[in-house]
């Protein structure tokens, strides 16, 4: 957790949310998997507020390979702040992964006593989106064989993931970092960098500003698209 999540809300909610002096184009999807690019917002270090385009996979600065992004995709917020791949980042780079929605898979018994997964999508009450707490880094290719310069900078972020609240507790074990909006600034604040600062930021929300709803497997397709895919298990038809 988190795999698979959903941008399909107005940018506009995000200029006037964050208060965003920029905002890079992005389109609505309602199946976002690893290695996509994401929104993702973070304070400047001229403290200006902008929401622009980085891929969801961490890449640390230290980096020779890119392919470690792909398995970072999560950072566990219990002792992220002590890991290398991590550590920098949850000092200066903090942002914000604004989603509709996720979802999450529940292990149920099939047909026939066989184990199935069961798709569920969480989503906010009240509210525009979730402000999934993240990190971001800066990472660039090293200079390689004859060439004079490095190469160009890539953004990419991660999830922060935390224990499951009584509401996901009966669908899975993990959920992401879900900031309320009085913490939001505090989060997104370059100057501070004080990682024992930050845990009081990540209580969570309360199980009222969330709901949850089966939805149809075809959500499992890395392939598959549309606002279909997040409706309610009885009006999507069949699993």
């Amino acid at each position: 957790m988190c795999g698979r999540y959903v941008i399909a809300y107005d940018p506009q909610t995000l200029v006037s949310g964050f208060s965003l002096t920029r905002i890079q184009p992005f389109d609505r999807r309602w199946n976002v998997a690893p290695q996509s690019a994401v929104p993702v917002v973070y304070e400047t270090r001229d403290g200006e507020r902008v929401a622009e385009l980085m891929r969801w996979g961490l890449v640390p600065h230290w980096a020779k390979d890119p392919a470690i992004g792909a398995k970072l995709n999560n950072a566990r917020s219990e002792g992220m702040a002590d890991k290398p791949s991590f550590r920098q980042a949850v000092r200066r780079r903090r942002c914000i992964l604004p989603t509709s929605g996720f979802y999450e898979w529940q292990p149920v018994a099939g047909s026939a006593g066989k184990p199935v997964k069961q798709p569920y999508y969480i989503s906010p009450t009240g509210a525009p989106f979730f402000a999934m707490a993240g990190l971001f880094e800066a990472w660039r290719p090293p200079v390689g064989p004859g060439e004079a310069e490095p190469g160009e900078w890539v953004l990419t972020c991660c999830v922060i993931t935390t224990a499951a609240n009584a509401l996901m507790a009966p669908i899975h074990d993990r959920m992401p970092v879900m900031l309320a909006p009085e913490h939001w600034a505090a989060w997104l604040a370059r100057g501070n960098t004080d990682a024992a600062s930050l845990p009081p930021l990540m209580q969570g929300l309360p199980e009222a500003a969330m709901q949850a709803w089966p939805v149809a497997r075809t959500v499992g397709r890395s392939s598959a698209e549309g606002p279909q895919l997040i409706e309610p298990l009885a009006a999507a038809g069949s699993v």
